[in-house]
């Protein structure tokens, strides 16, 4: 099986210092951690950047997309719950607690959501769609 390889996702925040606010503790228990930070982005990762934030080129707003969410492979149940918890703390918003995930195709999935300030939705997930089956 050939896998596709996405190089980097990334998110519109208005402003990257309250950006790494929230995600910094969002992401922290995931051991995900900002790498790299300038002016206009954030960059996120363990040993290489995959996920940024970054201010809109075009000058509009930072909006989520309607149906759209990025998710964070999470390394147990309790990453889960404590990046949730960090979250919401960082004043982001709850979109489904922790829990397993009935309605999944594969069985034992542990994940949680969380919208940013700016909208955009964040899956945490443990035994999700990165594990060969």
């Amino acid at each position: 099986m050939t896998m596709i390889t996405i190089d980097h996702l990334s998110v519109g925040v208005p402003d990257i210092a309250a950006g790494r606010a929230f995600y910094d503790q969002l992401l922290a228990p995931l051991e995900v951690n900002c790498l790299a930070a300038g002016d206009g982005f954030a960059a996120y990762g363990r040993d290489t950047i995959q996920f940024l934030l970054l201010l809109p080129f075009d000058g509009g707003p930072a909006t989520g997309g309607n149906g759209t969410h990025i998710g964070f492979a999470a390394p147990s149940r309790e990453a889960v719950e404590a990046g949730h918890a960090a979250g919401l703390k960082a004043g982001g918003k709850d979109e489904g607690a922790p829990g397993e995930r009935a309605a999944y195709p594969m069985p034992g999935v542990f994940a949680a959501y969380v919208r940013d300030p700016w909208g955009n939705k964040i899956e945490l997930i443990h035994g999700g769609f990165s594990v060969t089956r």
